[in-house]
């Protein structure tokens, strides 16, 4: 949770920085207006790309640790069947 917290800092000082900036530029309303509409569809998809990398990480992690636990399962099943057939 902590590292969500500071990814969404971070989005939110990007986002806030760009906008100020604008606001503050000795710009018309119209090209303020545009520099605005610019720089937030620049940050919707830099967001989109990062998070998309998030879940792409996340889901090799999932798979990763699927793969592990099931490698675990059949490794454990195996030596209980051969402990099993040691007995009989």
């Amino acid at each position: 949770m902590k590292t969500n917290k500071v990814i969404l800092g971070v989005i939110g000082g990007l986002a806030t920085g760009a906008i100020l900036g604008v606001l503050f530029a000795p710009n018309s309303g119209k090209n303020t207006r545009k520099k605005i509409a610019d720089k937030s569809k620049t940050l919707k998809d830099n967001t989109k790309k990062d998070l998309d990398k998030l879940m792409q990480k996340l889901e090799d992690k999932y798979q990763s640790v699927s793969e592990t636990a099931n490698n675990f399962l059949h490794e454990g099943k195996a030596k209980i069947e051969n402990e099993m057939a040691k007995k009989n």
